[in-house]
């Protein structure tokens, strides 16, 4: 029988934790297995499609584990109690797609979930055109559209808008937007990118002021909301 519901591995090795994932993505419609050491997470790992993955566990740090479950085929969000923006930051660079704080919202929790998933199904293909909420960008055409409305931007702020689309609801950090757009050389330059954010905003949203579609997580990089 073909699987049609994605299935999620939860590598936690507090209880309490794993049986509130658990419940919640029961809730949310998919399948899941459990695991509580690293070890048994990679074990595991064959024929999941995503991994929640906590960074103490009691074998070995979490972040030894992002590498190897991401050449397993799995797309990797961190469930992590560490605040520190270096361990985000970190996480990030190593090729987790996201990561969230625990104490956590279980609704956050599974929007975060359904974005990383409508992420990797969209890369599982090669389209000219990306599309989140409002905004329609015609990477063919080098044109960006919001509410049906053409919006003028520079080669730069079309390169970085297009690099966030392309992974709406993922943080991308600052490094990693300064040397893709800006290139290898100005990947500490991160005025560069907070002034072609703030004009970007200022071209795409509502209220330039109260940002809900390219919103900054401190010390760490951006998100462009994943709009359905």
């Amino acid at each position: 029988m073909t699987r049609t519901k994605p299935r999620i591995l939860v590598v936690e090795d507090e209880l309490a934790i794993r049986r509130l994932v658990q419940a919640a993505l029961t809730r949310g419609g998919y399948d899941s297995d459990i695991a509580e050491t690293g070890a048994a997470g990679l074990r595991k790992a064959a024929g999941c499609d995503l991994a929640l993955l906590d960074l103490g566990l009691p074998d070995r740090d979490g972040l030894e584990l992002i590498g190897p479950l991401r050449d397993a085929g799995l797309s990797v969000i961190i469930l992590t109690a560490r605040e520190q923006t270096e361990e985000k930051v970190a996480a990030l660079d190593l090729g987790a797609d996201d990561y969230v704080t625990k104490p956590f919202d279980t609704d956050e929790l599974l929007a975060r979930v359904r974005s990383c998933l409508r992420r990797r199904a969209a890369q599982s293909g090669v389209s000219g055109k990306i599309a989140t909420g409002a905004l329609r960008i015609d990477l063919d055409a080098h044109s960006v559209t919001r509410d049906g409305v053409p919006v003028k931007l520079t080669p730069k702020e079309f390169a970085l808008l297009e690099l966030l689309a392309g992974n709406a609801g993922k943080v991308l950090t600052h490094a990693h937007l300064l040397g893709t757009v800006w290139g290898p050389a100005h990947v500490e330059s991160v005025e560069y990118l907070r002034v072609a954010i703030r004009s970007l905003r200022a071209k795409l949203e509502k209220d330039p002021g109260d940002p809900r579609l390219l919103i900054n997580e401190p010390g760490v990089g951006y998100r462009l909301v994943d709009q359905e």
